[in-house]
């Protein structure tokens, strides 16, 4: 990053997309999409799940700064994910309240995939478990919010899934994207 995009991203920031990324460190979103200082408006939570937060900050960020395209980026191996397989399989006494409400915003996502024949196939079961998170994700965020409606409606706001693979470095974008 060279000096004066930094100093020039310090006087206000144009971000083009907003990233709904989980916070696994194997996963920095300006790297993986080779961007800079204000580039991106960068959101990251365990499992890329949407809650009241997360959408305040992308209507935020479509209303300060215009910015018309959101990514719910989720990844191979994402462990949030698989606590909740877990959790889901073999119910944990234990675990904290904090990590429950991860748990239970994916929880939807996957439940129906463990009564399904992936149940039987945990790595199929994984990999199709984090791209349904992401599906569910974008549709929350497509349908969650008065403001992002209609800025999807009014101003061609776009919300896409994608899923970026930690073994290739390869992002795939599959639901919503033209």
């Amino acid at each position: 990053m060279d000096q004066k995009h930094r100093r020039e991203s310090a006087v206000g920031q144009e971000p083009f997309a907003v990233i709904l990324g989980c916070s696994d460190s194997r996963v920095p979103i300006e790297i993986v999409f080779d961007q800079g200082f204000g580039d991106l408006f960068v959101i990251r939570v365990a499992g890329n799940i949407v809650a009241s937060s997360q959408i305040g900050s992308i209507e935020f960020a479509a209303e300060r700064f215009g910015t018309r395209l959101v990514v719910v980026l989720g990844h191979t191996q994402c462990g949030a994910i698989q606590a909740t397989l877990e959790e889901l399989r073999r119910p944990t006494e234990n675990q904290s309240r904090n990590l429950r409400s991860i748990v239970d915003r994916i929880r939807p996502s996957v439940e129906g995939l463990l009564a399904s024949e992936l149940g039987h196939d945990l790595d199929a079961l994984a990999q199709h478990a984090v791209r349904a998170n992401v599906r569910i994700s974008a549709n929350q965020l497509r349908h969650g919010s008065h403001i992002l409606e209609e800025h999807i409606q009014e101003d061609g706001l776009v919300v896409v899934g994608a899923e970026y693979s930690l073994e290739t470095g390869v992002v795939d974008f599959f639901d919503g994207a033209p």
